[in-house]
């Protein structure tokens, strides 16, 4: 077994049918990106549909002013939903995808997605799983921007970066963090101090450890 088919195998042999893996193989291109890498712009014509194998990827929306916001992030074993719908619509890309960690992806032909559609259930079956999936993902954001207080937010955001980087000290910044909430630094400079003198983080120089998690 080639070592492409042996990580197909490990994070996607539980969904797909072997004939579908063979298939991916076949047709797929590995692709990896270091950490902070964009891989999708605002504005790009997709050609190739991504499957995550390892790392998490960082989905953010823009507005007409160029300030970010953080939609959801995808793990090993993931896909876009956004950039299905792109390749099966020949439409430009309108979020922002970035390398959270470092990662590898399996790259797949547009043209493969429909056939895969009719013929593997589990391919279906997959794809209506990610529309789902992200669809909550994204109630989930709307709520946060809705009904959390900012701190709660910020906490909430290190929570979930501190879960796709399987470590629970994150090395970002206040800018950085402020940049992808979409809000001030120096608000987000007081909030975490008040998130340390509730003993739910702890702050150092380059660095936010998380204590609950």
């Amino acid at each position: 077994m080639s070592e492409l088919e042996n990580k197909l195998a490990i994070n996607f042999g539980y969904l797909f049918e072997e004939d579908l893996i063979l298939e991916i193989k076949e047709s797929g291109v590995v692709k990896e990106f270091a950490k902070d890498t964009v891989i999708i712009e605002v504005g790009d014509y997709i050609k190739s549909m991504p499957l995550l194998v390892t790392g998490a990827i960082k989905i953010l929306r823009e507005d007409e002013n160029g300030d970010e916001l953080v939609l959801y992030y995808l793990e090993k074993g993931d896909t876009c939903a956004m950039t299905l719908s792109c390749c099966m619509g020949q439409t430009k890309s309108k979020i922002r995808a970035v390398a959270e960690t470092d990662i590898e992806l399996i790259m797949l032909p547009k043209e493969k997605m429909s056939d895969w559609l009719s013929s593997y259930k589990s391919w279906q079956s997959f794809i209506l799983q990610s529309y789902h999936n992200r669809v909550e993902e994204l109630l989930d954001a709307v709520d946060t921007i809705a009904f959390l207080k900012m701190d709660e937010r910020i906490f909430k955001y290190l929570k979930d970066k501190a879960m796709v980087n399987q470590n629970d000290e994150l090395t970002t910044t206040h800018k950085q963090i402020s940049e992808d909430l979409h809000t001030s630094r120096v608000v987000v400079s007081r909030l975490l101090k008040k998130l340390e003198n509730e003993g739910k983080i702890q702050l150092f120089r380059n660095s936010i450890k998380v204590l609950e998690l």
